[in-house]
């Protein structure tokens, strides 16, 4: 495991939808530090990630029809995404490891396990950031970004749109479970809940105070 603990790394974990890309980017902003975004560990998924370490991840860097992706079961669905979190904590922390060689404060929208979190940071250091089920599920292809709306391309593409759309949402249910979201909230570090009546710059000042940053 990488020797990152009581480093000035903060990190926010949660449930989808609930911010956390646009808090760690805020706040490399205000405090001039480094944002690691959604998926920073990508850096690292070339053609050289083994795919008998990293089988989730190469599932996707060298899957050829990408219509298998969406056709997939909830219950393969969610195993996959737990086996890559797995892997992904694995590089995250290697370059995490490297980053902090450069003396900034780090923020980081992580697939840390809570776990590790635990035994790695200053408990200061780790926000939770939560909404609930139907937001993270009913708002998943709001997002702009690339790959979700590659997704929703491919979904609206299939033969039948509104059964590949009910399976993926039932994909999109079982990895925003009640359950993971209990998880989150009883982890023991901080927990911030999504409140669309507050202003960005409102929400920054609280993750702020809760990470001890000011």
């Amino acid at each position: 495991m990488a020797d990152i603990k009581n480093s000035e790394i903060y990190y926010i974990i949660g449930t989808a939808y609930a911010g956390k890309s646009t808090m760690v980017k805020m706040l490399a902003e205000k405090y001039d530090g480094i944002t690691c975004e959604e998926n920073y560990h990508e850096r690292l998924m070339d053609e050289k990630l083994d795919k008998d370490q990293f089988p989730c991840l190469c599932y996707t860097r060298d899957l050829e029809d990408w219509r298998d992706f969406i056709r997939r079961t909830p219950d393969e669905y969610e195993a996959w995404i737990d086996g890559v979190s797995k892997e992904c904590e694995i590089l995250e922390l290697q370059i995490l490891e490297e980053l902090k060689k450069q003396g900034r404060k780090i923020f980081v929208d992580t697939n840390i396990s809570i776990e590790t979190l635990k035994k790695i940071s200053d408990p200061e250091h780790v926000l939770v950031m939560l909404t609930d089920q139907k937001t993270s599920v009913d708002r998943f292809f709001e997002r702009p970004d690339r790959e979700k709306q590659f997704l929703y391309q491919l979904l609206k593409n299939e033969d039948d749109p509104e059964a590949a759309m009910a399976n993926f949402r039932e994909c999109l249910l079982m990895i925003n479970s009640e359950e993971r979201y209990q998880r989150y909230l009883n982890s023991g570090f901080p927990v911030l809940l999504r409140d669309d009546n507050r202003s960005l710059e409102e929400t920054l000042a609280i993750v702020s105070k809760l990470l001890k940053l000011q």
